[in-house]
């Protein structure tokens, strides 16, 4: 056999080719500084496997390998895959992280092969990527329509806590992504006529949205709007501070049903234990203002195919169908309480 190369300062080479501009997308575009902080956890998590495993991580070409060391090969990487999955499940880790390390691993081996000239064989194509469907949360109409509406609510919040559910309000209108959200400047709103539209591009998808926007929506972006066109409506962005302040936010709005979450470790559903019950406030984050969107819009009846233009989801989306199942949940919840009382007599 080869002399094996060791896998860790290859895979440093495969973070620092993507980060400084070699390594591209297929469709030209540099890689994005949110991938590239998931292969350095992708490398600490290997170097820790490694470590504490005491398994020597390295690569091999195949070219010109025998029958049997082609054979032994093949054994090493199965080994790999389960050993370092199960340290991850270990670790505490759930389907949806251990499957995006290995959809990394695999990536990297691809990069090898087609950046490298390093054929190692095609063993990363039998890791498989597990899946999960978390549940999703969101906003009823009525928590909504709450934290816009509220004036006696408003007063209980700091002037910093009044800015955070401006925004929360405003992306979950408009199902913005945080990080588009944070990019907004005088630019992407136009008045026609009487009316208002938000207008941009999305910096993930790069599809293009003009949505109409309400006046609550209309009355943030005219509070925060900035004397200079390039200046970000919203300031900086701290994903940390507003997810934290969001929680303290739900809180004070009475958002504090105990709601039940459970995950998966391969494949089998795990109910999150804690010492504590979990409310609806600690599950608030940035993530639940496009998920409220999409399935506000679902719930108060917009057609499927437009609340798709607005939120970028191709036809065949599958996380989209998500929303789609949830929505008529919701509905069919509603409507059971409206037979219920149909029913009493």
């Amino acid at each position: 056999m080869k002399k094996p190369l060791l896998l860790v300062p290859l895979f440093k080479q495969f973070i620092r080719d993507s980060e400084f501009g070699k390594r591209l997308k297929k469709n030209g575009e540099r890689i994005t500084t949110g991938s590239i902080v998931n292969y350095k956890y992708v490398l600490q998590n290997l170097i820790q496997y490694s470590t504490e495993a005491n398994f020597e991580l390295r690569v091999c070409s195949i070219l010109r390998l025998t029958a049997r060391e082609l054979k032994s090969e093949k054994a090493y990487w199965k080994k790999f895959y389960k050993g370092f999955t199960e340290f991850m499940y270990k670790k505490g880790c759930f389907d949806n992280y251990v499957g995006a390390n290995i959809k990394v691993i695999r990536v990297f081996f691809n990069y090898l092969k087609e950046e490298k000239d390093l054929y190692v064989g095609d063993f990363h194509k039998q890791f498989y990527v597990r899946k999960e469907e978390i549940d999703i949360l969101v906003l009823s109409p009525d928590q909504l329509k709450f934290l816009i509406h509220d004036k006696e609510f408003e007063k209980k919040l700091t002037s910093t806590q009044i800015k955070l559910k401006d925004i929360f309000v405003f992306g979950c209108t408009t199902g913005l992504r945080f990080s588009d959200i944070f990019l907004l400047t005088n630019k992407n709103f136009e008045k026609t006529n009487e009316d208002w539209y938000l207008k941009l591009k999305s910096k993930k998808t790069k599809t293009y949205s003009f949505i109409k926007l309400p006046s609550y929506a209309i009355e943030v972006y005219q509070k925060y709007k900035p004397s200079s066109s390039k200046t970000p409506l919203f300031g900086e962005k701290n994903l940390s501070n507003f997810n934290r302040s969001l929680k303290r936010i739900g809180e004070l709005a009475g958002f504090t049903d105990v709601v039940e979450v459970s995950r998966e470790k391969q494949g089998k559903t795990k109910k999150v234990s804690s010492k504590t019950k979990e409310r609806f406030c600690d599950k608030m984050s940035s993530h639940m203002m496009r998920r409220t969107a999409i399935t506000t819009l679902l719930i108060l009846g917009m057609p499927e195919h437009l609340v798709r233009k607005i939120s970028g989801h191709s036809h065949g989306s599958s996380s989209f169908n998500r929303y789609v199942h949830y929505a008529q949940a919701y509905i069919d919840k509603e409507i059971e309480k409206v037979h219920t009382k149909l029913e009493s007599y």
